[in-house]
């Protein structure tokens, strides 16, 4: 196990320099190297033991997981816009599609070709970012959408892993099996999400002063493990439940630390994942598939190229940048390899499937950042060449969806979107709450008491702890701002608006019925009777309103406990910024160089606004953060400027901020070198006679006196108001050429 960990590390870690030196992504360097490292290329030591090396792949998934989830946040999904939305069904609704058709045409077995289907979906979120970064893309207007697109994307694979799970297991295509397993997922992410934010966080600031970096990394990781072994016991995949974890902990204050402990460890366990990937590829399989190879390349290009143009162009956005977005998104990742581990682990699929994969994601990798730079010459071509009204219909609809995207929510939808989800997030956690308690409390109490007696206590602690969110069901955002105003505005919103009042009451009697029923098969009048009762204590009890609003509070305070953190020192964008990206306005932050020459300046002074038609928004100093500056507020260096504008606007105004350092000579350098002479004091020396104040040797030539030295060889450091004497050995520091002025004075 140690000769093959140490090969494989040997190797990836000469391939990760090679592909460094080359500037491709590093993940091609692993899988190159674990094509070296594997039983397929003879000229070098292969790997020994298989089995460890893929068990070892397996935790790098989780890890790889876990590390997706800390960057994830589940607001994103709420934050990234319809457009985001819009395009990532449209992208992988389609591209599963193509992706069945392709590996059914070329004779492949139905689940292979679902698989390809759920592999070619996806884009790489790595490489895109890379890519970006490389091109110098990352402030641009369209570069937001595409990254909003990758998390939406990444959340919806995780998804997809446990739909393609559940369908390989049962190996059939029911369409009630799957929306019962939909449900079950859906059920268990909005508890898990609920409890372990309200749980996790809270924890976490309790502990914050005893929480080292060592403490925080075992915490986090036991964490990890635990929920990746809770997510298999439900009949969930290990790396759902890492992703769960680490989006739980996302939320965090200490996410930013965890992340940053995670990432070596992440590193490690990843790469070799990706090795493992490259020990599949036969070249052999490779020649005899270089058709399907061909075709699935082509498929990813032309398919996801088409089906992100058309997602985004359809959603409101301009031609100009739906093309853009399409391109960008034309290869498959990470989440490619993982789906085809996921169908070998449950050897649903071929064998064949993962070195073809492999194969067409080098490729589509390799022509990422030919394909961004191809949009802007094929948004030419299409502008000129597809008829007039087409392309002013195309301008006309994201004109119109844009502006529709800005519109505000009526009181009604406003009204209905709070109600149901306070209504869903507390009906689930009341639901985990009773079938804990049937399954372990009511056995216990069973165990100790009589049955009668037994049953009473049970149901006093069930309904207690049941209390705050039945509460909450029913009297929580029940009578808001909304429901206020639409009562008294739009006498047409009165029934239903009493229909919902009187649903949520009879949802709370339901659970109270259900406990009183499994308890006491009581029925008809009886259990009613009791069952008002206890509401009507829930309601009455200032006891479980306080706690029932004390839950509230937290939870809410711990969803948005890093964002504001972020939001303040300036390490996330505002919520407003992401409705600039429904107009030609966008947001971007700038780093004011050391050596700027607008340091010290004034906003009034550098009349940004007038000049690139920009508005600073906010300035970040440090920890300290301005908000809408004065006109008199300076600007000094390495201030990050949070700045509104265009395109445009912006380029013209990074341009001139890079420019504005202030130039230097070449050799500069050498002027600037710093040298220590001695100056002998003699009968006609101007210094002669004066004191340190006035001889000017700071202030006309620039230097500094490091000391007067004695006649036994030592340095002091005289008063300012002794005149120097004939005879002493003054030492200066200073410039060479200020020196040797002052050496001729």
């Amino acid at each position: 196990m140690i000769k093959d960990l140490a090969l494989i590390l040997i190797i990836a870690g000469a391939m990760t320099l090679l592909f460094k030196k080359l500037g491709q992504p590093v993940v091609l360097g692993y899988i190159v190297a674990g094509f070296l490292a594997g039983p397929h290329f003879g000229l070098l030591p292969s790997v020994a033991d298989t089995v460890n090396v893929h068990l070892w792949s397996d935790i790098g998934v989780i890890f790889l997981l876990f590390a997706l989830g800390l960057e994830f946040s589940f607001k994103k999904i709420l934050k990234v816009g319809g457009t985001a939305v819009v395009a990532a069904m449209v992208i992988i609704v389609g591209m599963i599609f193509l992706g069945f058709i392709v590996g059914s045409f070329c004779g492949w077995k139905r689940m292979d070709a679902l698989f390809l289907g759920g592999m070619i979906a996806m884009s790489s979120t790595t490489i895109i970012y890379k890519a970006f970064d490389d091109l110098g893309l990352r402030k641009k207007q369209f570069t937001g959408l595409v990254l909003s697109i990758l998390i939406l994307e990444d959340i919806l694979a995780v998804v997809l892993m446990v739909v393609l799970s559940t369908i390989a297991v049962s190996n059939s295509f029911n369409g009630l099996e799957l929306a019962r397993s939909i449900a079950k997922l859906a059920f268990f992410l909005i508890l898990w999400f609920a409890v372990g934010l309200y749980v996790i966080p809270t924890l976490l600031k309790k502990a914050r002063k005893l929480m080292s970096g060592e403490t925080l990394l075992v915490v986090a990781l036991g964490l990890c493990f635990g929920m990746v072994v809770f997510a298999a016991s439900m009949g969930f995949s290990a790396a759902f439940g890492a992703f769960i974890m680490g989006s739980i902990l996302a939320e965090t204050l200490e996410a930013e630390r965890i992340d940053k402990l995670v990432s070596p460890v992440k590193d490690l366990f990843g790469a070799v994942f990706f090795v493992s990937v490259g020990m599949m590829v036969d070249p052999a399989m490779i020649i005899h598939y270089a058709l399907p190879i061909i075709v699935i390349t082509l498929t990813v290009i032309v398919g996801q190229a088409t089906f992100a143009t058309l997602g985004v162009l359809i959603s409101g956005q301009s031609l100009k940048t739906s093309i853009e977005c399409g391109f960008s998104l034309t290869q498959i990742g990470e989440f490619a390899f993982i789906i085809a581990a996921l169908g070998q682990s449950l050897k649903v699929t071929s064998d064949f499937l993962y070195p073809i994969v492999v194969a067409v994601s080098v490729i589509t990798i390799f022509l990422t950042p030919y394909m961004i730079r191809l949009a802007e010459p094929v948004n030419a071509f299409m502008e000129k060449h597809l008829p007039k009204k087409l392309v002013s219909l195309a301008e006309r609809f994201a004109s119109r969806g844009a502006a529709t995207a800005t519109q505000d929510k009526s009181a009604w939808r406003s009204y209905i979107k709070s109600t149901l989800t306070n209504v869903l997030i507390h009906s689930i956690v009341s639901i985990a709450l009773t079938a804990l308690a049937f399954l372990w409390l009511v056995p216990f109490l069973d165990s100790l008491l009589p049955a009668t007696i037994s049953r009473i206590a049970a149901a006093i602690v069930i309904l207690l702890a049941l209390g705050p969110f039945l509460y909450a069901i029913i009297l929580r955002h029940t009578f808001s701002d909304d429901f206020k105003k639409l009562w008294a505005e739009n006498r047409n919103y009165v029934p239903p608006l009493v229909f919902v009042v009187v649903a949520r009451f009879f949802l709370a009697m339901g659970f109270v019925f259900y406990v009183l029923f499994t308890l006491f098969h009581l029925r008809g009048i009886p259990v009613f009777l009791i069952g008002f009762g206890a509401i009507l204590f829930i309601l009455s009890s200032r006891l479980i309103r306080r706690q029932s609003l004390k839950i509230e509070s937290n939870f809410r305070d711990n969803l948005r406990a890093r964002q504001v953190q972020e939001e303040y020192y300036g390490k996330k964008q505002p919520e407003y910024a992401s409705r600039l990206l429904s107009k030609d306005l966008h947001f971007a932050d700038f780093t004011v160089p050391g050596d700027s020459a607008w340091a010290g300046q004034t906003l009034a002074e550098l009349n940004l606004g007038r000049r690139f038609s920009i508005h600073v928004a906010s300035i970040l100093r440090g920890n300290l953060r301005i908000n809408i500056p004065e006109a008199n507020e300076r600007i000094f260096p390495q201030d990050v400027l949070q700045v509104i504008g265009t395109d445009k606007d912006m380029e013209a105004f990074s341009t001139e901020l890079r420019s504005s350092g202030k130039v230097q000579d070449d050799d500069v350098a050498i002027r600037s070198e710093m040298i220590l002479r001695q100056v002998i004091v003699h009968e006609g020396s101007p210094f002669n006679g004066k004191t340190i104040r006035e001889c000017g040797i700071r202030g006309d030539y620039h230097c500094l006196i490091a000391g007067i030295e004695t006649k036994d060889g030592k340095l002091y450091q005289p008063a300012v108001d002794i005149p120097f004497a004939v005879g002493d050995v003054v030492w200066v520091v200073g410039q060479k050429d200020d020196v040797a002025t002052l050496l001729k004075a």
